[in-house]
């Protein structure tokens, strides 16, 4: 019986990432940049012998390749998004926080409704002002008394206020402060974290008296703004990136036990195996599908470390329609995903693979964390299930080859002692980067076996390589014509097979350049 997925598809195609035309900017390293451009390519034609060249970079130092990146704007436009700074945007319900944040960011994306606790969770979006990307983290209503979901809504909020490296607090004009607002306030006067307060709903100059009520809350002058109407909210994002660190906060905090998130639809058995792992029973077992709602955090140490996992709730029906508790309980799924490093994906093996497991799996595939897939409830299978079961994998889930596979019982412990070395594994895939000289003498040697295909007549030149990220890793190509999904497939198989990355996804990425003319 294999132990993998059988198949070498990528886990993303062409949608998956956005290409970008610019010219090469050879300010920097540009004698090495025409010298490298020379050796790779002549003016007419594409020649393979080139590629299969051994001595190919070889005279090539740490430093030339440092300076054919800056050459080919690596660090300049491909920016890594982990280590952009957040601005969390928080408050009590109502005082038009998601509406605010729909205008930082351009675009209307968070949730808006007109009465209370519509955004019920915390949820990230990228924004650009005056030239700077960051994040801008939308939270649910902040209120000390609320119990049960809307308590865990508030913790949410409160996570956000910890972890960001500018507070927003937004409060109504038109309503004054209230006790939740003070109560938050004394909150954020003690926190380390620069705090903006912003009075939101000025509709009109004529409340500028309502407004000094607001220097109560000990937190400062209040900014006018009419989130709705776009009043006053450039000032603020000028206030937000004054205050911004040089280094976001995410960067210096200290690593602790690697973070796991338990990850299935109802009933897989997610409960079972973090009760069987942890030796104790730490979240309510019952065979009626999803008894866990919130997600339950345990610090557990297996053979040889600590792991914090996270046992979610069973995602039952696509976001968009779900209800009530499950409504939330795939919001707190989304969460664990993102707040993880790692995912473990159950999988009932006594069910067939359906619509509801592929949904969950393409969460985790979108979040591009590192992955384990458990196949539970092992002990229950015969052997017809078996081979139905193998057939499923090599139809349904061919695009996550590159994922370890454990077959388990949370029940009687079966196979559970390679849980552990396969997720040490995975996180050292997502952790792994490939030198700069390497992946290009790669390159070139994957090209001279099977050149990308002809676009219009020309054959599109991969000019370079080099990997911008970890976590999971993403690999930039500088070409001169645009690579068919089908062929970024077939680099992304080779590239697995020279460098392994056996449990992390790896993204490929396309920045098509025009060459610069030669004086």
């Amino acid at each position: 019986m294999s132990e993998s997925v059988n198949s070498a598809a990528s886990s993303h195609d062409e949608s998956d990432f956005s290409s970008e035309k610019s010219h090469i900017d050879t300010s920097n390293g540009s004698d090495i940049y025409d010298d490298y451009i020379d050796e790779v390519f002549d003016d007419g034609s594409f020649d393979e012998s080139e590629f299969s060249d051994p001595d190919f970079g070889e005279n090539y130092s740490e430093e030339d390749w440092k300076q054919l990146e800056e050459a080919f704007g690596v660090g300049t436009d491909g920016h890594v998004e982990e280590n952009l700074c957040t601005v969390a945007i928080v408050g009590r319900p109502n005082v038009g926080k998601s509406t605010l944040v729909n205008r930082f960011i351009g675009r209307r994306e968070a949730v808006v409704e007109d009465f209370p606790g519509v955004t019920r969770d915390r949820i990230s979006y990228l924004a650009d002002w005056g030239g700077q990307r960051f994040w801008v983290q939308d939270t649910g209503g902040w209120d000390p008394n609320v119990k049960g979901i809307h308590a865990a809504i508030a913790r949410q909020a409160e996570n956000a206020m910890e972890s960001a490296d500018v507070i927003v607090m937004v409060v109504d004009t038109k309503v004054g402060i209230t006790e939740t607002d003070s109560v938050m306030a004394k909150k954020l006067q003690r926190s380390d974290v620069p705090v903006i307060l912003v009075a939101n709903k000025f509709d009109s100059d004529s409340q500028y008296a309502d407004m000094a009520e607001f220097y109560a809350l000990g937190l400062g002058d209040p900014w006018p703004v009419s989130a709705q109407h776009g009043r006053g909210g450039a000032d603020v994002l000028d206030e937000i990136l004054r205050l911004f660190p040089k280094e976001p906060r995410s960067a210096s905090i200290t690593e602790g036990p690697r973070r796991v998130a338990l990850v299935g639809k109802p009933n897989v058995g997610k409960s079972s195996l973090l009760n069987k792992i942890a030796g104790e029973e730490r979240s309510v077992v019952d065979n009626v599908a999803g008894t866990t709602v919130d997600p339950v955090d345990s610090i557990v140490k297996l053979e040889n470390h600590l792991w914090k996992f996270v046992d979610t709730a069973g995602l039952r029906k696509k976001v968009k329609n779900a209800q009530g508790h499950e409504y939330y309980a795939s919001l707190r799924t989304r969460n664990a995903i993102d707040a993880a490093e790692i995912c473990i994906f159950m999988i009932d093996c006594s069910d067939p693979v359906s619509e509801q497991d592929q949904r969950v799996l393409n969460m985790i595939l979108e979040s591009g964390k590192a992955l384990v897939l458990v196949f539970n409830k092992w002990d229950l299978m015969d052997e017809d299930r078996r081979w139905e079961l193998e057939r499923e994998i090599e139809q349904q889930l061919a695009h996550i080859s590159w994922v370890k596979r454990i077959n388990i019982s949370a029940k009687t412990g079966r196979a559970l002692q390679r849980l552990e070395p396969y997720m040490l594994e995975a996180l050292e895939s997502w952790d792994k980067r490939i030198s700069t000289g390497q992946l290009n003498n790669w390159l070139r040697a994957t090209i001279a076996q099977n050149p990308p295909p002809m676009k219009g007549g020309r054959v599109p030149r991969v000019l370079f390589a080099t990997q911008a990220s970890t976590r999971p890793p993403v690999v930039v190509l500088f070409t001169t014509g645009f690579l068919d999904a089908g062929y970024r497939r077939y680099l992304e198989r080779k590239f697995r097979e020279t460098f392994g990355f056996e449990g992390s996804p790896v993204r490929i990425a396309v920045r098509v350049r025009e060459r610069r003319s030669k004086k």
